[in-house]
């Protein structure tokens, strides 16, 4: 089989149910503090209310609602089923983060995962701007892209091994730029389930987006951010863990990019 005819996405339709089993909620409570951390020094106080774009099953977001009134939205009918039942107090909305406007503004604008789904400059200037729109000046954004374009080695092969009641999951990635030229990587990811006598296997295909820094900086001073990168010591990773943390500036303000990292106290995830 091509790499080609595997479908793409299948992982946030008909197998959502493996979300919870190969990335477990408490296993997102180290990037969270993070998150929390970021949220503060942006004098985002508790009960403030947040929006999540691309909130996917609310893994992250489970760590920070109940600080926070939160709000998330995406496109998958499937991962916001899993959202509401891990957050039922959030409230839930279908859209598409580069073009949803919920006619409000929010304190601060989360884009964790879905960060890395942003695969032309195109969809990410139109997130961006989805960003700004739920914002009023002064209002913050934090993005959690996996991979920058000066950082990613490819190909990369990695396994886990999952469980869950008498469900087994073994987990093989393995990630490459087919056209270094371009915005994308491609994941090739492989689900090896075992549920009782019965074992089986399932294929999935995602294309994420790959952009340097210089680009993210660039589209967010394009959106009316100001932009700096904050970097954490995380359990589990062997970079630091970047987050891109935007401050939204008055109408007609030129904003500039302020570069360099600041480390925080060590937090931990596990790793999938």
């Amino acid at each position: 089989m091509r790499f080609e005819d595997i479908p793409q996405g299948r992982l946030y339709a008909e197998l959502a149910w493996l979300m919870p089993v190969i990335t477990p909620p408490q296993d997102y409570a180290g990037e969270a503090a993070c998150w929390r951390a970021v949220l503060r020094e942006g004098r985002v106080g508790a009960g403030a209310e947040v929006l999540e774009l691309g909130v996917g099953g609310g893994h992250n977001l489970s760590h920070l609602a109940a600080e926070f009134r939160a709000t998330g939205v995406d496109l998958s009918a499937s991962m916001l089923d899993l959202c509401r039942a891990l957050n039922p107090g959030v409230e839930l909305h279908r859209g598409d983060m580069r073009s949803v406007r919920l006619g409000r503004r929010f304190a601060a604008v989360l884009l964790h995962d879905a960060a890395s789904y942003l695969t032309t400059e195109d969809d990410l200037a139109r997130t961006l701007e989805t960003a700004a729109a739920h914002l009023a000046p002064g209002g913050v954004l934090i993005a959690a892209p996996d991979h920058f374009a000066e950082t990613f080695r490819g190909p990369a092969l990695e396994t886990s091994r999952h469980s869950q009641g008498d469900l087994r999951v073994q987990y093989v990635e393995y990630a490459h730029d087919p056209d270094p030229e371009d915005t994308s990587i491609e994941v090739l990811m492989t689900f090896i389930v075992t549920k009782g006598r019965e074992t089986r296997v399932e294929l999935d295909r995602h294309i994420l987006g790959l952009f340097s820094r210089a680009d993210w900086a660039r589209l967010f001073a394009r959106a009316g951010f100001r932009m700096e990168t904050r970097a954490f010591p995380l359990a589990g990773l062997d970079r630091p863990y970047e987050l891109l943390v935007g401050t939204l500036g008055a109408p007609g303000e030129t904003p500039g990019e302020a570069p360099g990292e600041t480390p925080s106290p060590s937090t931990s995830r596990a790793a999938p």
